[in-house]
């Protein structure tokens, strides 16, 4: 053995410099997701679209995670079922639902630099000056703009072909909820979950991932009887909350913030939102809403069909009430980037829980010797068929585990010389740098026993 080798066959704990800091300026987790393959911008190579952004291959197997988690914990529930309805509806759907006539925004355009606002957003003083925030040019009057993209189905461009890309998820659930009742047999009160894409043509995206133009949204619609509706609005309040927890979200960064009188939607009888404190400030994360009856109610009267439920016990008939939860899988995924940034001097770390990360261990040869290469393949071969892992030998130990800190990877494996003879491993764990010694056959369990302490 080489004394270089010698030098390298232990890796040694590193120290942490400091108390480990968080994100500050959002320009630096968009160059962390570029550079390690999370998240880049779309069309790139023509000069980008603005806020439409591509997932790359960890950002894909991140949102999966995401995605996943949120699945498992609605579908595996007795009481909610799940569908996936088209994005393409027909047009009187969303004159039902309000979006044709109400789902606008107030726009106003700068005279002078042609930048556009959101006129609800700007600041009272702003629009009484009717000055730019920007240039201090002149602002034109607020004009409505509806915010749904319109497109044509078949071949003629008129206006019997109009067809709307969807905005929300939720009216293909509340046009299926008989058809979901009947053919699953639930009984209310019970709920229909979905995952799928939206589009919005928002006048002001912004902040990286967080406002996007397309997007995925989670959604669950729980259908209850009228009179228990306040109940069950409570009690999702509180299931949706702890999901962020259980996603390892901190509890310090989130809250709720309740839609007072000026806020609250004209269908809903109460709504919440959980907030996450991004370095941009205060953003809804996830929403929980009283819808009532009116989604139901307004779907009947425009197709002209029932859609009341039949209480068989009861022997009588009505309308549910819907308590909504709706997050952004987006937005979710963002808030997990955002809470997990970590630095400290030149380390970059995502802290993530580890059944959001993209790879749950990371085997590395402690040098590019056929021996330790061997080995390795043999532990990674055994590792993958229980966990998501990488292998990765291109350059230093030291450079190898940062790499993994900053895409998030929970455990590093690395096979030295002393593998060879005692078929031990050194494990070493992200966030605290620190490492121990395993034996090689026992590492899977070793793994498993960390997540489940993890997973509390």
């Amino acid at each position: 053995m080489t004394e270089n080798a010698e030098k390298e066959q232990s890796p040694s704990p590193q120290k942490l410099a400091g108390p480990a800091q968080d994100l500050k300026d959002m320009a630096d987790l968009v160059s962390l997701c570029k550079r390690r393959g999370f998240v880049f911008p779309s069309s790139e190579v023509y000069g980008g679209i603005n806020a439409c952004w591509d997932y790359g291959p960890l950002g894909i197997e991140l949102k999966r995670n995401v995605k996943e988690r949120w699945w498992r914990a609605m579908i595996d529930r007795e009481d909610i079922e799940g569908v996936d309805a088209a994005i393409l509806m027909h047009p009187r759907v969303w004159e039902a639902s309000g979006h044709v006539a109400g789902f606008v925004d107030p726009l106003v355009d700068c005279k002078k630099c042609k930048s556009r606002f959101r006129a609800d957003k700007l600041d009272a003083a702003v629009l009484a000056s009717k000055k730019c925030p920007e240039c201090g040019g002149e602002l034109t009057e607020p004009r409505q703009f509806n915010l749904m993209f319109k497109t044509h189905m078949g071949p003629l461009e008129d206006t019997a072909s109009v067809v709307y890309l969807r905005p929300e998820t939720a009216q293909g659930i509340y046009v299926n909820f008989l058809n979901v009742q009947q053919s699953a047999r639930q009984k209310v009160p019970f709920g229909i979950a979905q995952i799928g894409k939206a589009f919005r043509n928002e006048i002001t995206p912004g902040n990286f991932i967080f406002r996007t133009r397309e997007f995925e949204q989670m959604e669950m619609q729980f259908f209850v009887k009228p009179g228990s509706d306040v109940e069950w609005f409570e009690k999702w309040k509180q299931t949706r909350i702890q999901w962020h927890l259980d996603n390892g979200i901190r509890k310090a960064k989130l809250r709720f913030h309740e839609h007072g009188p000026g806020e609250l939607a004209h269908y809903a009888k109460a709504a919440f939102d959980i907030e996450y404190e991004f370095p941009f400030g205060w953003q809804e994360l996830e929403g929980i809403h009283n819808r009532t009856d009116f989604d139901l109610g307004r779907h009947q009267q425009f197709s002209g069909k029932k859609l009341e439920y039949f209480d068989e016990e009861a022997k009588e008939r009505f309308l549910p009430y819907i308590v909504e939860t709706s997050a952004g899988c987006d937005r979710t995924l963002l808030v997990a980037l955002v809470d997990a940034y970590r630095f400290d001097g030149d380390r970059t770390w995502l802290s993530l829980h580890p059944t959001l990360a993209p790879y749950k261990v990371a085997i590395y040869p402690l040098m590019k010797k056929p021996e330790l290469r061997e080995y390795t393949d043999k532990v990674y071969m055994d590792v993958k068929k229980r966990f998501r892992a990488t292998t990765d030998e291109a350059g230093s130990i030291g450079k190898r585990y940062r790499r993994q800190d900053e895409i998030g990877t929970p455990f590093g494996v690395t096979i030295d010389y002393d593998t060879l003879s005692n078929h031990t491993v050194t494990v070493r764990h992200r966030d605290s740098m620190a490492q121990e010694r395993v034996s090689s056959e026992n590492l899977v369990r070793y793994i498993e026993e960390k997540f489940e302490k993890w997973n509390g």
